[in-house]
């Protein structure tokens, strides 16, 4: 593969990170630029994956799809990759930093979930989700920025516990209007409330109630990646960035005058502001 391809692929996949993730390009902005690259990589791999709910109709395409990406990881596809340009740039990343193939194969696996309209069951079934899918992408970012180890993915099994549970909760409108529920069922139930209010897509005390525990736990997890974020690598830390957006968007979500069955809106300047402000921190530094 010329040079020239692979630097169009690598545009292909800033592009698209851009466009359809800005959180994780916004992050990518305060990472060193050999490292920025393969980020973009994993970030667009994602965007692939994450997508694959709307553009189906039905799950056993979804199934096809994920597949794909399963057997292309494996080396067990058909055809070459010249023609998809994240699969190109996502095996580039996976070579040059010693990806676990296994972790990128989990996540796959976890986003089965997304092609069904299966509610979330438990509080429990939502923090596994969350670390197999945001959990395991910061891991591989550490891996990226940084390098891996038992430390760092305890640490991102939180943080992704974090930011999984926020996203859930920014995501709530928007996956009702589908009948998706990503708002765990027993949570609700437990608070009196069931499935069919959270599809009705307004706010109730009682859901209010539950949703108000489910800011509760992505607090304690946010609180505990903190924590673990200080005894990681400095250069590991920049790979952990989006946290910073996760204790704005809390913040925001836990006041009682948020409306959370209302479109949750974050400006990208918003953004941008709350991650350049996190960098220059010790936190993550």
């Amino acid at each position: 593969m010329s040079e020239g391809s692979g630097e169009a692929d690598a545009a292909f996949c800033a592009a698209l990170v851009r466009s359809a993730d800005f959180d994780r390009y916004a992050a990518t902005l305060f990472v060193d630029p050999p490292a920025r690259r393969s980020l973009l990589a994993l970030y667009a791999f994602n965007t692939e994956i994450v997508r694959i709910r709307e553009q189906v109709s039905q799950p056993l395409p979804g199934e096809i799809r994920l597949q794909w990406w399963t057997d292309t990881l494996a080396g067990s596809g058909h055809g070459g990759v010249e023609g998809n340009p994240v699969a190109a740039e996502l095996l580039r990343a996976v070579q040059r930093h010693s990806l676990p193939v296994a972790a990128l194969s989990q996540l796959i696996d976890a986003h089965l979930f997304d092609l069904y309209n299966d509610p979330m069951p438990t509080v429990t079934a939502l923090e596994a989700y969350a670390a197999d899918t945001d959990g395991t992408l910061l891991a591989l970012a550490a891996r990226i920025v940084d390098q891996g180890s038992e430390a760092i993915d305890h640490l991102a099994r939180h943080a992704g516990m974090a930011l999984g549970i926020t996203r859930a909760i920014a995501r709530l409108p928007y996956d009702a209007s589908r009948r998706q529920l990503f708002l765990p069922l027993e949570l609700i139930e437990r608070h009196g409330s069931n499935e069919a209010d959270a599809y009705a897509g307004k706010e109730t005390p009682a859901l209010r109630q539950a949703l108000n525990d489910l800011i509760g736990v992505a607090l304690r997890h946010l609180d505990a990646a903190q924590q673990l974020l200080a005894e990681a690598p400095p250069a590991a830390r920049r790979a952990f960035l989006p946290l910073a957006l996760a204790r704005r968007d809390l913040g925001v979500m836990a006041q009682a005058d948020t409306d959370l069955f209302a479109p949750f809106d974050r400006s990208r300047l918003t953004t941008l502001w709350t991650l350049w402000k996190a960098s220059r921190t010790k936190a993550f530094r």
